[in-house]
This record gives structure tokens, sequence and C-alpha cells, in this order.
């Protein structure tokens, strides 16, 4: 939402006075005698019409002086939103085909590259970043409301780039410590994997309980084949997280399940002071410039 305002409302001030002396302050002509005087228009009817192009410059010239503004309240800073992490499995298994149909024989890695990104984009008012784990977990974009950074970012990701197992109590962590300065009232964490804890320092136990003290919520999905991943434990990830356990066994399924968590409850980003203002005293004050260089042209060639 847009909404018009002037920084100096005084600047209107000017204008009465202005005006006034324009109307009664006016220019004593000398006497000249001349018999044929229908060589020469109407003048009185171009005097009428130059004072009025006169009022419609000095209240240009007022507007510019009261420095018009736009203040947008549809920046995305400004959107009602939640701060997601969106915490991505980069594990070696991550590299396997037959998630997708039998024409696209694209890695899983790859198709959930493709469905994260289309997930980001749409979350047009909320703030989103990225973690990927393996042996390890890495901050890949902080939350942000720069959605093209973010979807450029996922399409750098590799898989392997966090090692070859599956941290997934380290994948949750770093999601936590992406969301610390987060002042949103609502923060969630969603974690994709395709295999099972195997690795990191962090155990999911203590995850869940990073989670649950910073008031965030935690999704969980598992992909791939049943039994590839452990259901029960990402079960309980996502209940004692506050969240929900999805499963997709195929690419359409996944979609599916991000266009479900696409519809959670929204709340309001506190992030007044970086309103996008937008100054519009340049297009008053051009108009009366111009006008006033027409009317000095058009008296230096009546002369």
């Amino acid at each position: 939402m847009n909404i018009w305002m002037f920084d100096f409302i005084w600047g209107w001030l000017v204008v009465p006075p202005i005006l006034y002396c324009l109307y009664r302050c006016k220019r004593v002509a000398r006497e000249h005698y001349f018999p044929h005087l229908s060589f020469f228009g109407t003048v009185g009817k171009w005097r009428n019409i130059e004072w009025l192009i006169k009022v419609l410059v000095v209240t240009l010239m007022a507007g510019a002086l009261a420095a018009p503004i736009v203040i947008d309240f549809s920046d995305p800073r400004n959107r009602n939103g939640i701060d997601i992490v969106l915490s991505l499995d980069g594990s070696g298994s991550m590299n396997a085909s037959g998630f997708g149909t039998e024409e696209n024989r694209q890695s899983r890695f790859e198709i959930v590259q493709k469905i994260a990104i289309d997930f980001v984009t749409k979350r047009v008012e909320d703030n989103v970043g990225v973690v990927v784990f393996g042996d390890f977990a890495f901050i890949a974009t902080p939350v942000t409301y720069e959605k093209e950074i973010i979807a450029e970012m996922i399409g750098y990701l590799n898989h392997g780039m966090a090692g070859q197992n599956t941290a997934i109590g380290e994948g949750i962590a770093m999601g936590v410590r992406a969301l610390k300065d987060s002042k949103a009232r609502s923060k969630v964490i969603i974690l994709l994997t395709d295999g099972e804890h195997n690795s990191g320092a962090v155990s999911p136990k203590e995850a869940v309980s990073m989670v649950q003290k910073a008031n965030i919520k935690l999704y969980t999905i598992g992909i791939g084949k049943k039994g590839e991943f452990d259901s029960a434990l990402l079960s309980r990830l996502a209940r004692d997280g506050g969240g929900k356990f999805f499963a997709a066994t195929n690419q359409s399924e996944l979609e599916a399940v991000y266009n479900a968590i696409d519809s959670m409850e929204k709340s309001s980003i506190k992030s007044a002071e970086h309103s996008r203002v937008n100054p519009y005293y340049q297009w008053p004050l051009a108009g009366a410039l111009g006008i006033l260089v027409w009317l000095t042209w058009r008296r230096k060639v009546a002369l």
C-alpha cells in the first residue's frame, strides 16, 4: 500500500500571500496613443490566461517546497509474514536419481533445489534463509527478504558440499542459529532429509530442545522410499518442535508438501524503520521551471 505525504506542510502556506500579490500588485502600464488599435489582439483575454499560468507556477513551486513523498508499505520488509529457514540435506545419498518422473532423471538434490526455489519465490511476504547439512551444517544464505538472491544461491548448491553423512541435529541447530536475530513473532525451520541421523556433534534431542527454547516451529520432511529415512525420528522432532512431519516418495508429493507448508499462518515482521520513501518534489519543480522558461521565451518574442 502506498500513502502520499508531504514532508513540509508549511510549504503550502506561502501560496495565499503570493496569489494575493499576483492579484493586487499589478504592473502599471504606461499610456501610449495609437489610432489603429485593431492591429492589436485582445490583450485583456491573454492577461487573464497569463495570470492563471502564474498561479499554476506558484502552486507547483509550493508543491515542490512541500516535498511530497510516497511511503511504500508494500516493501517486503514491512509485509505480514514469518521468518523461515530451509534446512536441506546435502549428503551423498541426495545424489540418487529416480525421485522424479521417468522422463526426469535428475538427482534428488536437483529436484529439491527446483522445488525449494519455487517455494522461496512464492513466499513474497516472508524472510527466508537456507541451511545445508551433511557431516556438518552451514548457513548458505542468511535470513533475508531478497528472494532473487536466495533462489540464485540455492541454484549454486551441490550435494556433498557439507560431507557425505547426515547430521540432522546439526541441520536443526544451524537453523536455530540463523534465526537468532529474528524479530518476527513466528519463526519456522523446514528440515528436509532422505536419510538417518549418523553424524555431527549435536544430537537431534539437543537440537529440538534449542528449537523449543527459541520458540521456533519445526517442520520435517522425509523423502525417498519407505525405510530410507527415519520417519519415527522425524515425526518425533516435528511433534516436539510444534510442527508437522511429512513424507514424500516422489517429486509431485514433495511439491504437495511444500504447498501445504505454504499455507502456514502468518504474523507481522517488525521492521517499520525500513519503510521505503520515494520523493516526488522534482516533478512539480520541473513543471514550474518549464512554464517559466516558456513565459520568458514568449515575452522575448513579443518584444
